[in-house]
């Protein structure tokens, strides 16, 4: 029987207050978003700036569905996102990481697919020593996870992770702490985190080092932008911000997580 009478709805727009802003979405842009709401926070008296992570799927769902006033993603907008307005405000690459002790230096793309489909479990294997290898993959929704896998033209079905973590600050606390592990985060986290002491060491993609630097002059292979997500036509304060948020008064803060300015 045909279905007459329905009225599909979108769903509601969210008005966003006059003196505050939810942010949600990419755990990569969230702890640059906190720093430029702080900054603006205390030039706007009485703005209150709200970042929430849990993943560049979750800011592009919310800032359709109006839970948010701004997405946050680690990635490029789809096709199928059209409706959707991205606002670029860094941009970042997706490096490799071991444990700073590991000896291997370099994995060809080949290698690392083997690895993470479970053909290749040594690190002798790859010039490494006789152990065996932690694969840590990324959580579904996660933007790094969907770069990755397009990069290496993999599904996700075919990797054989023994760890599966969430944001880049969990990835690399796991290989930080196991010296036979490997995973996948931000070149900025992890630049930043090296310079730390954190016991980690980014490899080099297709003989390129994957570092700030390669992804400003755009020739590491696996970059990406970093952008805020919005519907429809912005508030004055969403404007305002996302304004602020690619002017130069916040390229301190950007160079800070070791990002780069667009």
């Amino acid at each position: 029987m045909a279905l007459t009478g329905i009225i599909l709805l979108q769903p509601p727009l969210l008005k966003a207050a006059d003196d505050r802003l939810t942010l949600t979405g990419s755990s990569t842009v969230a702890p640059l978003a906190l720093e430029i709401g702080k900054r603006f926070e205390k030039q706007n008296p009485g703005i209150r700036i709200d970042v929430q992570t849990g993943g560049s799927t979750r800011g592009v769902m919310d800032a359709r569905a109006g839970l948010a006033d701004i997405g946050m993603a680690s990635r490029a907008l789809k096709p199928k996102e059209n409706d959707l307005t991205a606002h670029t405000i860094a941009l970042d690459g997706i490096g490799i990481i071991l444990h700073r002790d590991n000896p291997v230096v370099a994995l060809s793309d080949q290698q690392i697919i083997a690895i993470y489909t479970g053909r290749i479990t040594n690190w002798r294997k790859v010039g490494g020593k006789d152990a065996r290898i932690t694969v840590v993959n990324k959580a579904e929704g996660r933007s790094t996870l969907e770069l990755f896998l397009h990069h290496l033209m993999l599904k996700n079905s075919a990797i054989k992770p023994h760890v599966v973590i969430g944001d880049n600050q969990q990835g690399i606390k796991t290989v930080a702490g196991n010296p036979n592990a490997i995973g996948y985060v931000s070149i900025g986290t992890a630049e930043f985190e090296a310079t730390q002491g954190t016991p980690i060491k980014l490899l080099p993609m297709a003989g390129i080092a994957a570092s700030v630097e390669n992804v400003r002059n755009h020739t590491f292979p696996l970059s990406r932008p970093l952008n805020l997500v919005t519907r429809g036509e912005p508030s004055t304060l969403v404007r305002r911000f996302i304004d602020f948020a690619q002017s130069e008064a916040v390229d301190d803060l950007i160079q800070a997580q070791y990002f780069v300015a667009p």
